[in-house]
């Protein structure tokens, strides 16, 4: 089965973040198994979702990793012209959620992974199926538990994650956190002598902003991503009941996307002392005045050296003469800190028809990944490394 017609079966199985995966990966682990390759399905602890792990050619060697995450984005909100839980090919396009994020890379892992059955690879193939990539790399997580106990470890692994097939040797890290600002709830006529939780998080959101222009004028600079310094980044908050009401409550969720030479946790140090000051002087009209800030999720950047052996094998299968970063996250951080595994982001398609209406991959680029694929297949046949 090629990739294309993988893809179309993949598209199908709406594995938003929300909702399982297990339709999908029950699928894969078929498809797998259909031509004698064993798999192994890891759960979430409510079995609700699930990672696949598998393995192609000697067990007692370690090999070369293919990772992709199973979970799309929700398509709420979005104006969408073609199903986005189907496949739709149009102009040497395939359109619908997760053609390029990622589902188009997982297509070809699979489809390599099926052709490799059929060899005598003398290095390993494997492949790693992840769920809930898309809210923070929480999935992988248990995977890698798993492969920290094995007997062997991989030598590389590739993220398929959509550079247009360009060689990606590192992206930011991520820290999550919400600040949770208490104030004193009363009538609106008596605002005064309340104490307005909506203010506090708005004097929380300042400290953000300032934190964010010294950043960008005396942080850290790698000129190798788009955006070359650290970003502090508000995605929501939630507060208030009814107008009339001063709210006791404000809640401000923020990121900070750190590159390599930043340290996420020095800097959310300053945010605290920052926000301890904001409620101590908010305490002169009530005491209880408060902003406790608590860490969502984190996962670590990735930073391969673009002169290692792992980055000049990946060049070596797509052609490549440079290197790029690119702007997301993704599970390799975690690979390279918890596994000791040197990681390369590259996939077919581009981020920046991701999590958008009509989102696709197109058949030229696919066909460049496959032909990656193949070219790994033929090194592993040869026994490399």
């Amino acid at each position: 089965m090629d990739s294309i017609r993988i893809l179309e079966r993949l598209l199908a199985f709406p594995t938003v973040s929300r909702d399982s995966n297990l339709d999908l990966i029950g699928y894969a682990a078929d498809l797998l198994g259909s031509s004698g390759i064993a798999c192994e399905v890891i759960p979430s602890a409510d079995g609700h979702k699930a990672n696949l792990f598998a393995t192609i050619g000697p067990a007692d060697k370690p090999g070369i990793m293919l990772s992709g995450h199973t979970d799309v984005v929700p398509i709420d909100g979005q104006n969408w012209t073609l199903p986005p839980f189907a496949m739709t090919a149009r102009d040497g396009k395939l359109y619908g959620r997760g053609a390029a994020d990622m589902k188009g890379f997982v297509a070809c892992a699979l489809a390599v992974c099926v052709k490799a059955s059929k060899m005598a690879l003398r290095t390993p193939l494997h492949l790693a199926l992840s769920y809930d990539e898309e809210v923070g790399c929480l999935g992988v997580r248990d995977l890698i538990e798993m492969l920290s106990a094995a007997p062997q470890r991989p030598l590389l692994c590739i993220v398929g994650e959509p550079t247009n097939m360009q060689v990606a040797t590192g992206h930011k890290g991520k820290l999550a956190a919400r600040a949770i600002c208490r104030g004193r709830e009363g009538h609106s006529a008596l605002a005064p002598l309340a104490l307005n939780a909506i203010h506090l998080g708005c004097d929380f959101v300042r400290v953000l902003r300032d934190e964010q222009e010294r950043l960008a004028r005396e942080g850290a600079c790698d000129g190798d991503y788009d955006i070359p310094y650290t970003t502090v980044h508000v995605g929501k908050i939630n507060a208030g009941v009814a107008l009339n009401i001063v709210p006791n409550l404000c809640e401000v969720d923020f990121e900070i996307r750190n590159v390599a030479a930043d340290d996420a946790a020095g800097i959310l140090d300053r945010l605290r002392i920052a926000a301890a000051r904001i409620a101590a002087d908010a305490a002169s009209i009530a005491p209880e005045a408060a902003i406790d800030i608590e860490i969502t999720n984190t996962y670590p950047g990735l930073d391969t050296p673009a002169a290692s052996e792992a980055v000049a094998f990946v060049k070596s299968l797509t052609g490549a003469n440079s290197t790029m970063k690119v702007a997301f996250g993704t599970e390799g951080g975690l690979f390279s800190r918890d596994l000791g595994t040197p990681a390369v982001v590259c996939g077919p398609g581009s981020m920046a028809q991701g999590h958008k209406p009509d989102e696709f991959v197109s058949v030229e680029q696919l066909r460049r990944c496959d032909e990656m694929l193949t070219r790994l297949l033929s090194r592993l046949t040869d026994g490399w490394p």
